[in-house]
C-alpha cells in the first residue's frame, strides 16, 4: 500500500518539505509515523505530523539549525526534538527501544532498527511508517488491523500495558475512534487484569485520555465495557449514570450536535457535588472545567420541555446562555420521550438567539430617589431588578420610575 503525496497536501506542504529535506540530505533517512499515517490511510483529517529518524537527537538539532529552522528539545531524553518550520511544529523522534519502564515512563536507548522502534509502540495501527514518497512500512500487520477495525496491541498485551498503564485507556479510546465490533478478548482481558496500575497515573494524563475518548462520535459502547470490567471505577468515583450519558450521545448524533466531552463527563457523573469535586480532583480539571462540573451537579432549576419562552428568558438572564444550554441538554438526556425533542431544540434555539437586556437602573438612580449611599442601595436595586425580570424585561421608563418610588418608600422609610 502507498500514500499518494499528490492527494495528501500535508506531505508536500513547503514546511513539511523543509523539514524532510533537512533530515534526508547526505544519506539521512526520515519517515512519517503513527497517527498521521493511520489517518491518511483512512482518509481522515490529519493534525500533528510526527517523524521518525535513525539520526541522533544532536544531529537532528544541528541539521535543523543549519537550515535556519527552530529546534526545540521538547523530549530530548527520549530522543524527541520539535522542529518549527513556517510556524508549524513537527515532532521528530530518534528510533529507540525501551531499556526499562515503571508503568508511567520509560528509559530508552537509541537504535537504527525500524522494526525495533515499531515494536515498542502501543497498537499495530499506530506502528505504521511512510516514506516521503508515500511507501508504507508495516511491521506488525497494522494495515490488516486497520482494515478490519481491530485495535490490537503490538506483541503481548500485558507487556505493553505494564510499560505504560495509560495504554489501558488508550485501548478504549482508539477502539471508540477506529474500532469496529467488540474489543479483542486478549486485549480486554489484559486491561482488566492490570487495571490497578491506573492508580499510578497522573490526573493530567488521565484527563487528556478520557476527554479524547469522550469526544468520539459514539463512545458509549466502550464506556459501558469499561464500567463492566471495573476499569471506569479506577478513573472516576461513584456509580456512573450511563443511561443519561448514552442518551446524551444519542441526542448529539441525531441532532448533529458537536461532541462536548466535558458535558458528556458531567452527564456520566452522579448528580452530586461530592462526586463532582472528587472527579475534578482525580482528573486535575482546570478551574473553569471544575466549576462547570460543580455547577451542573448542584443545579436545582426546574427545566422542562414545555418551559414557556418567558420562563426561558428569565432563566437565561439569571444563568447566562452557556449554563442554560448545559442544563437543557442534560435535562433532555434525562427525558425518555422522543416526542419532546422539538420542544427541547426550541429551548436551545431561544438560548442561541438570546441577547441579554441591560437593566436600565443604577445606584445613582436609587440615590437620586432619596436613598443614602450604602447597602440599602443594593437592596433597592435587587428588588426592582427582580420585578423587572418578572415583567419579562418589558417595563417602560415611567413604570420603572413608579416602581423605584414605591420600593424606596417601602424599604427606606
Amino acid at each position: 500500500m502507498k500514500l499518494d503525496p499528490a492527494r495528501e497536501p500535508w506531505m508536500t506542504a513547503p514546511e513539511t518539505r523543509a523539514v524532510l529535506d533537512t533530515l534526508t540530505k547526505d544519506g539521512g533517512e526520515a519517515r512519517f509515523v503513527g497517527g498521521v499515517v493511520r489517518n491518511a490511510l483512512l482518509h481522515r483529517p490529519t493534525t500533528d505530523i510526527d517523524i521518525a529518524t535513525p539520526l541522533l537527537p544532536g544531529e537532528v538539532t544541528q541539521r535543523l539549525q543549519a537550515a535556519g529552522l527552530a529546534a526545540v528539545p521538547t523530549g530530548i531524553e527520549h530522543g524527541t526534538v520539535t522542529a518549527i518550520a513556517h510556524g508549524k511544529p513537527f515532532e521528530i523522534t530518534t528510533l529507540r527501544r525501551d531499556v526499562s519502564t515503571d508503568g508511567r515512563r520509560a528509559t530508552v536507548a537509541f537504535t537504527g532498527d525500524w522494526k525495533e522502534d515499531a515494536g515498542r509502540r502501543d497498537f499495530t495501527i499506530n506502528a505504521l511508517y511512510a516514506s516521503p514518497a508515500g511507501e508504507v512500512f508495516d511491521y506488525f500487520s497494522g494495515l490488516a488491523d486497520l482494515e478490519a477495525g481491530q485495535v490490537r496491541f503490538v506483541g503481548d498485551p500485558v507487556t505493553r500495558i505494564r510499560e505504560d498503564y495509560l495504554r489501558i485507556l488508550r485501548l478504549f479510546r482508539f477502539h471508540a475512534w477506529y474500532g469496529r465490533g467488540e474489543i479483542g478478548a486478549d486485549s480486554l482481558r489484559a486491561a482488566a487484569a492490570e487495571k490497578d496500575g491506573i492508580g499510578k497515573l497522573s490526573g493530567e494524563r488521565l484527563q487528556k485520555e478520557l476527554l479524547k475518548l469522550l469526544e468520539a462520535e459514539d463512545p458509549a459502547p466502550v464506556v459501558r465495557v469499561m464500567a463492566a470490567s471495573g476499569i471506569l471505577g479506577e478513573v472516576l468515583p461513584g456509580t456512573p449514570n450511563l443511561s443519561r450519558f448514552e442518551r446524551l450521545i444519542d441526542i448529539d448524533r441525531s441532532a448533529f450536535f458537536p461532541a462536548d466531552p466535558q458535558l458528556r463527563l458531567a452527564a456520566m457523573l452522579p448528580a452530586n457535588l461530592d462526586f463532582a469535586e472528587a472527579s475534578a480532583d482525580r482528573l486535575k480539571l482546570s478551574n473553569a472545567d471544575r466549576e462547570r462540573m460543580r455547577d451542573l451537579a448542584g443545579a436545582t432549576e426546574k427545566i422542562v420541555p414545555w418551559l414557556s419562552i418567558r420562563e426561558a428568558r428569565r432563566l437565561l438572564y439569571r444563568l447566562g446562555a452557556q449554563r442554560f444550554r448545559d442544563r437543557v441538554r442534560l435535562r433532555w438526556a434525562e427525558d425518555q420521550k422522543d416526542s419532546n425533542a422539538v420542544q427541547w431544540r426550541a429551548l436551545l434555539a431561544v438560548a442561541d438567539a438570546w441577547q441579554r437586556p441591560i437593566f436600565p437602573l443604577s445606584g445613582k438612580d436609587v440615590m437620586a430617589a432619596g436613598v443614602v449611599e450604602g447597602p440599602l442601595v443594593g437592596r433597592v436595586l435587587s428588588e426592582i431588578e427582580d420585578w423587572w425580570i418578572e415583567s419579562d424585561f418589558a417595563a417602560d421608563e415611567f413604570s420603572l420610575a413608579e416602581r423605584l418610588k414605591a420600593v424606596v418608600q417601602a424599604i427606606a422609610y
